[in-house]
């Protein structure tokens, strides 16, 4: 739930010390206005096309992030405004290029991939973890690209690297060092979806696999590739959606974010400790 405000809470203790009520009176009273700031905390956009859940980084650890079709340009730089004024790490993905640049006069200090068709803005944080990203061609780019740029959102370090294709198998193996010391792999392929299971056999970690659109007829816009990555006999292989660089991102980030967490001495994600 919510932190409560500070008044709040302390005229709750107040009435409770001074026994103007019972611990179940304040037990309940404390779980009503949880659930009200809950509701409180999602905001509409004045056309009401988006309802920002404010609360999703509370719950689930990470700020909502805004997808970018469907959504006017005035729909996404107020969420955007919003979840910057909370102090919220902000990504739209799948932007239009309307999109970044209503967001970017808004706020001329965001970072805008337009590879990725991403915009990003984070607040000051310390990264960790250590995720690698391998890109089988260069044709996979934009999905590597947008893999990276929700890695970054999420305050976890990332390695890039390019065109490691399969048909030669000389490049993976000139940069297998990098793969050392990666809490979480992810390899974005398309064609025939072999190198996830390539590099699997090469690291200690999850790989999350991400098939891409890219391909001949019978690739048929990535399906070839995803089912050849859902059947990889390499027991470390997972495999997200069809061109889903965030989702492939975002499950890395949270594998490698777990890992420093359970790496410190204390428990406590480094990045989550205010200086």
């Amino acid at each position: 739930m919510p932190a409560l405000p500070v008044d709040s809470l302390t005229l709750l203790l107040e009435q409770l010390s001074q026994g103007n009520m019972t611990v179940d009176q304040a037990r309940q009273q404390l779980e009503t206005d949880r659930r009200t700031e809950t509701l409180n905390s999602v905001y509409q956009t004045s056309s009401g096309d988006v309802r920002l859940d404010l609360d999703r980084a509370r719950r689930c650890g990470y700020p909502e992030v805004i997808y970018g079709p469907g959504k006017s340009c005035d729909s996404v730089v107020q969420a955007f405004e919003q979840l910057r004024g909370h102090g919220q790490n902000s990504l739209v993905t799948r932007c239009t290029p309307e999109q970044m640049q209503a967001v970017r006069q808004r706020f001329p200090d965001v970072l805008v991939n337009e590879t990725a068709r991403t915009v990003r803005w984070n607040a000051e944080a310390v990264p960790c973890g250590q995720v690698v990203v391998v890109a089988a061609g260069t044709s996979d780019r934009p999905v590597a690209e947008e893999v990276v740029e929700t890695l970054a959102w999420m305050e976890v370090q990332t390695t890039l690297l390019l065109d490691l294709g399969v048909a030669g198998p000389q490049r993976l193996l000139n940069e297998r060092h990098q793969l050392a010391g990666a809490q979480a792999v992810v390899v974005v392929a398309g064609m025939e979806g072999a190198l996830p299971s390539v590099v699997a056999g090469w690291v200690a970690c999850p790989v999350i696999a991400v098939p891409t659109s890219v391909g001949y007829g019978a690739a048929f816009g990535g399906m070839t590739a995803l089912l050849g990555m859902l059947n990889s006999c390499a027991a470390n292989v997972a495999v997200v959606n069809i061109d889903a660089g965030f989702k492939g991102g975002y499950l890395a980030g949270m594998i490698a974010r777990q890992a420093v967490r359970k790496d410190s001495p204390t428990g406590i994600d480094p990045a989550n400790v205010q200086s």
